[in-house]
């Protein structure tokens, strides 16, 4: 099962492996078991990070590739512009910056070239042109083969398009916050992503593992609601509105015979303008429930339920 990443020409599975707890709470063994059953399973997408677990989520997936699965069989995804290594949040899109990281990300993941680099944010603080240049220079240079942004608004997305395509370089991803708790890159955003034909692809799919239903009854130990690297990460969705979502998704899954998760990705994947869902499993058993989502297609009735108890919201795209 593929589909192509926007109007480009790069076919991606409906659905990505995540990588941002690696190094935190998946080591380097349960990393391996992960990318091997998702590549099994006939998955191809892998995204990460140049901050993500300080350096460690790159450099584990560099390792992987170099044995564990062969590197034609993944599309590497990996985004530049925030870094974490002091521990506060530092936000860097300078052209100097962007293209720094993207050499010593080249360098972890033990490969000349990604498949698709991303801005992993915006930032007032540099001239967006001076950032697309940096995206420019990329795929120039053959160090991306597509490039694209991430947590960017749909005037951001669009601006940015117009700056890559004066220099004929296409602008084919956003990577945004996109869920049944978090509606709002439908407003505008979506009807942007099919105009210009660049994908969406949603992070925290599940609201950041409120939609599974492990949140119902309380806080359980080892989530990461409860988790010392993650603090806050699901705070926000533990409030009345979320809690009725995740009822019906819970619902609608005993009505299928399925699970929550799988329920609520299905529901993402196939939104207008979605390429994939991009999943962070901390468990062998999340990824297996996953991967089961790419089977599931929800019925019209079922769609039209979660809607209505969902109702959109308006918003920019959240950050991570």
């Amino acid at each position: 099962m593929r589909r192509r990443l926007g109007s480009s020409g790069l076919p991606v599975t409906p659905l990505a492996l995540g990588t941002m707890l690696w190094g935190n709470a998946v080591d380097r063994h349960e990393a391996g078991e992960h990318l091997r059953a998702f590549v099994d399973a006939g998955g191809n997408l892998v995204d990460t990070a140049y901050g993500y677990g300080g350096g460690d989520a790159e450099s584990i997936l560099g390792e992987l590739l170099d044995g564990t699965v062969p590197r034609e069989d993944v599309v590497v995804c990996t985004k530049a512009g925030i870094s974490r290594a002091d521990g506060t949040r530092r936000v860097d899109v300078s052209r100097r910056g962007l293209m720094a990281q993207l050499d010593t990300s080249l360098g972890r993941l033990r490969s000349d070239h990604v498949d698709l680099w991303l801005v992993h944010t915006w930032s007032d603080d540099v001239p967006l042109a001076e950032t697309m240049s940096a995206l420019e220079w990329a795929v120039t240079s053959g160090r991306a083969r597509y490039v694209g942004v991430s947590n960017y608004s749909a005037w951001q997305a669009t601006r940015a398009f117009s700056l890559l395509e004066a220099a004929r370089i296409p602008l084919v991803a956003n990577e945004i916050e996109y869920s049944l708790t978090s509606r709002a890159p439908e407003t505008e955003l979506a009807p942007a992503a099919e105009a210009l034909g660049f994908g969406l692809l949603p992070w925290s799919p599940l609201a950041r593992g409120v939609l599974t239903g492990k949140y119902r009854n309380g806080i359980p130990s080892g989530s990461r609601a409860g988790s010392a690297d993650f603090p806050n990460f699901a705070g926000r969705f533990l409030d009345e509105r979320s809690s009725r979502i995740a009822d019906a998704v819970a619902m609608a899954a005993r009505g299928l015979g399925t699970s929550p998760a799988e329920v609520a990705l299905a529901w993402v994947r196939d939104r207008p303008g979605v390429a994939a869902p991009i999943v962070g499993a901390r468990t062998s058993g999340q990824l297996r429930s996953a991967i089961a989502s790419l089977e599931l297609v929800l019925p019209d009735e079922i769609v039209a339920a979660l809607d209505d108890v969902s109702s959109p919201a308006a918003g920019a795209p959240g950050r991570r």
